[in-house]
C-alpha cells in the first residue's frame, strides 16, 4: 500500500461519529426474507492486488450451500485471491425476543465463518481466518443502539478475520457497511467499516470512524 492510502486511511479512522450507526437489527428480518428465496452462484471478481491469482473465486451453483442443509440462507465472507468475497451458507437462527434474535443471529454469522471451508470452496480458492471459540454478547449498558460484544477484543483479531466479521455483519444487517463492535471488557466500542478498500485488503488494518459511546466499568 502506497504512503498515500496509509495516510487516506487514518485520516478515515479520525471521521467523526455522526449519530447511531452500525445497526444489526435488520439480520433477522433479512435472514427471514432470505429463507423464501434461492442462493445464488457466487461469482465475485476479486481484486488481488499488482499480482495476478489463479484462483476462481467461484463455486458452482450445486455446491453453493456448503455447511448445513437445514437452516436459512446467509451469505458470509471468505477470503480468497488476498482479497474478501461473499459465499452462501445456511445458518440456524434462533427463536427469541428481538434482541435476542439478534444476538443469535450474528453468533450464527460467526459460527458459519469458523466453520472450515467445504471442499467445493477449498477448491475455488476460500479459506477463513476466523478461529474460534469466538462468542457473540448483547451490549453493554450505554452502548450505543445495535452493538454487538465479541469474546475477544476485536483488534486483538487477525486484521482478516475481523474483516470478514464487519463485512458479514454489514451486508447481513443492510447497513450503510458500518458496525459497532466491542471486546468482553469495559473498553468503549468502536464503529468499524467495510468498504470496497477492506474487501481487497483485508489484511490491511479495517477502518474506524471515532470511538463510540460505551458502558463505563461499573456497567460491567
Amino acid at each position: 500500500m502506497t504512503r498515500g492510502k496509509r495516510a487516506g486511511r487514518s485520516a478515515r479512522s479520525r471521521r467523526p461519529h455522526a449519530g447511531t450507526v452500525g445497526r444489526f437489527a435488520g439480520v433477522v428480518a433479512l435472514v427471514a426474507l432470505a429463507a423464501g428465496c434461492g442462493i445464488r452462484t457466487t461469482s465475485v471478481p476479486v481484486d488481488a492486488g499488482p499480482a495476478p491469482s489463479r484462483m476462481p473465486c467461484e463455486i458452482a451453483g450445486k455446491d453453493v450451500v456448503a455447511q448445513s442443509e437445514s437452516g436459512v440462507p446467509v451469505r458470509v465472507y471468505l477470503v480468497c485471491a488476498s482479497g474478501l468475497a461473499s459465499v452462501g451458507r445456511t445458518a440456524g437462527i434462533p427463536a427469541g425476543t428481538a434482541a435476542e434474535a439478534r444476538v443469535g443471529a450474528a453468533q450464527a454469522l460467526v459460527d458459519a465463518l469458523q466453520a472450515q471451508p467445504s471442499a467445493a470452496e477449498r477448491e475455488a480458492g476460500f479459506t477463513t481466518s476466523v478461529r474460534g471459540p469466538l462468542t457473540v454478547s448483547a451490549a453493554h449498558g450505554g452502548d450505543p443502539a445495535g452493538a454487538l460484544r465479541l469474546s475477544r477484543q476485536p483488534e486483538d483479531l487477525p486484521a482478516a478475520a475481523l474483516a470478514q466479521i464487519v463485512c458479514t455483519f454489514a451486508e447481513s444487517g443492510g447497513s450503510d457497511g458500518r458496525v459497532v463492535l466491542g471486546g468482553p471488557g469495559a473498553y468503549p466500542t468502536r464503529t468499524y467499516v467495510c468498504d470496497q478498500e477492506t474487501k481487497r485488503h483485508p489484511d490491511a488494518d479495517v477502518p474506524t470512524l471515532a470511538p463510540s459511546a460505551s458502558a463505563s466499568p461499573s456497567d460491567g
